[in-house]
């Protein structure tokens, strides 16, 4: 390969001549280091090069050399329990050979070479293979099986398969196609821009269960769909996208961090081996994939972070699993896309972000879905894609939220007031909408409860009264509203301080099943329609709120799931309750 020549550096972005053989995405070596870079724009023989290592020492005249493939990941046993940066490279790996700081020009294999892993065959000599066809399982973690799968542009009869112990680099399989043997491995490589093919995309119906009320309830998200979570600084992105990793109904978590802070990344690193997955009893990190590329990495792989998180993501999708990617934040990346733009001396859009921002949104969150898998056409995965935003200044209409908006089902939309008053997650269920409502309801419907809708509906609805009752309030008093009214206010701030308002960090209240939310929400319904029929009989408010069963009320969100019958005690004691005052109140008040 013809060797340029760099004849400019401006930060992370390198422009070399002599480069009229190398192609638009190629990967390229930078330096005598060889550092690694993409090449981003191609104009005559001259290349503009996004440099995903620290460019300092780099000047005029060093060499650049083309690999003459685009940037790839590697994909295969060695993906689950990792912590990779945004180009795929292993960072335990890396402080192993450089200590806790990133050195350039290290070059570190993304899947270890070394280790061995136990191949068990699925298919047979003499079998007709093509992309997607699964001939084996290698158990990668207690957790997760990986099937293995013959890559894309093999077609062919299987002519040897033997079970063993294998490196990701040894023979497994070979298969006769029309132009030969060819050699299959454990491992297989995919570029990162390229979306992996599906054989039919599906309606995605069944919600992704979070174990977060105010999510399941009244904003869900489907297996293959899309959510976004904007929010000011301090308003609760990270923990939502933190319970979103640990509880959701996923087989496979794939968590990119885009730009965060490192700190965030310690607590992750730090709180998911010592979860414990409720599906297995297994640590969080047995179906874990971990993407870090903190905000004092170099920029370009900032950019390149996402693209490596969801070709990982939609690997595991071929094998039939569902997968949850969280990224955050696509707004540190959204601002490494206008660095790269500036340095490339592109017409900027708005507040300096490029103007194909929007397209570049949509290419990511296109990429989740429910699909039929290629292959055999039996399984079926699924990839729910969970975008954390950071506006500046919480400003919903700035360009990156505004993109993510137009492309995603599902709006969770952070509340710095509520994260001030302590309401966590501080969801605004006014402002927060999911297009998933309708495809979900039968489901939740069918699975959970028949009255699973019309309790939703209820509740919202008392919420939406609530708001406007407010209204009224700060004009003129409570005073001036009928007990009714005042009922609802109460039953309203039930079903935010009782219901809706979770605790991440208590051991119970962290994680709520779908059974346990219906009867917790059935039960504050309850309430109010008890409550109701007191009012009607003639008891007086106030006595109805002196009821013990309120008190029970707002303490079942800490029932445990195995203790799920006193839920049922307090739909007795309230019950008795108001019999009780409708028996001496409605007397009284004739």
């Amino acid at each position: 390969m013809k060797i340029g020549k760099i004849v400019k550096v401006s930060g992370p972005l390198v422009v070399a001549k002599d480069m009229d053989e190398a192609n638009i995405y190629d990967v390229v070596k930078v330096g005598e280091k060889g550092l690694i870079g993409e090449i981003i724009e191609m104009r005559g023989d001259r290349a503009s090069i996004q440099v995903y290592e620290e460019t300092s020492g780099l000047g005029p005249g060093d060499p650049v050399v083309s690999t003459g493939e685009p940037l790839s990941v590697e994909l295969g046993p060695g993906l689950m329990e990792s912590m990779f940066d945004g180009i795929q490279r292993p960072l335990d790996a890396i402080r192993a050979i450089a200590g806790n700081y990133l050195t350039k020009g290290v070059n570190v294999s993304p899947l270890d070479r070394s280790r061995k892993w136990e191949f068990v065959p699925t298919a047979v000599v003499g079998d007709e293979v093509s992309y997607g066809y699964v001939i084996g399982t290698v158990k990668e973690t207690t957790v997760i099986t990986q099937k293995i799968m013959i890559p894309k542009g093999i077609s062919g009869t299987i002519t040897s398969i033997t079970q063993g112990e294998y490196t990701v680099e040894d023979t497994v399989a070979q298969v006769q196609t029309s132009e030969g043997i060819v050699q299959i491995t454990l491992m297989q490589k995919w570029p990162v821009r390229r979306g992996r093919p599906y054989a039919t995309k599906l309606n995605p119906v069944e919600p992704l269960v979070t174990g977060q009320r105010v999510i399941d309830t009244f904003f869900p998200v489907t297996k293959g769909g899309t959510a976004c979570v904007p929010g000011p600084f301090g308003s609760g992105k990270t923990v939502v996208q933190h319970q979103f990793a640990k509880w959701a109904d996923a087989e496979i978590v794939v968590y990119i961090g885009c730009g965060e802070r490192g700190n965030e990344m310690t607590d992750v690193l730090n709180e998911f081996p010592e979860l414990k997955d409720p599906k297995t009893g297994e640590s969080l990190m047995k179906r874990t994939v971990l993407i870090a590329n903190t905000s004092n990495m170099p920029v370009a792989a900032r950019e390149a972070s996402v693209y490596t998180g969801i070709t990982i993501a939609e690997y595991f999708r071929d094998m039939g699993f569902s997968v949850a990617l969280m990224a955050d934040s696509t707004s540190r990346w959204a601002e490494a896309l206008r660095e790269m733009s500036g340095r490339l001396e592109e017409m900027p859009g708005d507040e300096g972000y490029p103007a194909y921002l929007g397209s570049r949104v949509a290419d990511f969150y296109e990429r989740s879905g429910k699909i039929v898998c290629v292959g055999d056409g039996k399984r079926e995965g699924a990839i729910t894609v969970i975008g954390a935003v950071s506006p500046p200044g919480g400003d919903l209409s700035e360009p990156v939220t505004q993109a993510t908006l137009r492309i995603v089902k599902v709006f969770w939309g952070l509340d710095a007031q509520l994260a001030y008053r302590r309401h966590f997650p501080a969801i605004n269920w006014l402002d927060s909408y999911s297009l998933y409502l309708d495809q979900t309801a039968k489901w939740m419907n069918d699975t959970v409860a028949e009255d699973w809708t019309e309790l939703r509906i209820k509740a919202m609805l008392l919420l939406q009264e609530e708001s406007k009752l407010d209204e009224i309030v700060r004009l003129v008093g409570v005073d001036a509203l009928s007990e009714k009214d005042r009922l609802k206010l109460e039953v309203a701030k039930s079903i935010r301080e009782d219901y809706l308002q979770q605790n991440a960090f208590h051991e119970v209240d962290t994680y709520s099943s779908l059974d346990k939310q219906y009867k917790m929400l059935k039960l504050v319904i309850a309430f109010h329609v008890e409550s109701e029929k007191a009012l009607t009989a003639g008891v007086y408010l106030d006595k109805i709120l002196k009821m013990e069963a309120r008190d029970k009320i707002a303490r079942v969100k800490y029932i445990a799931e195995t203790e799920m019958s006193k839920i049922d005690d307090v739909f007795i004691a309230l019950s008795d309750e108001i019999e009780k005052l409708i028996t001496e109140g409605g007397v009284a008040r004739d």
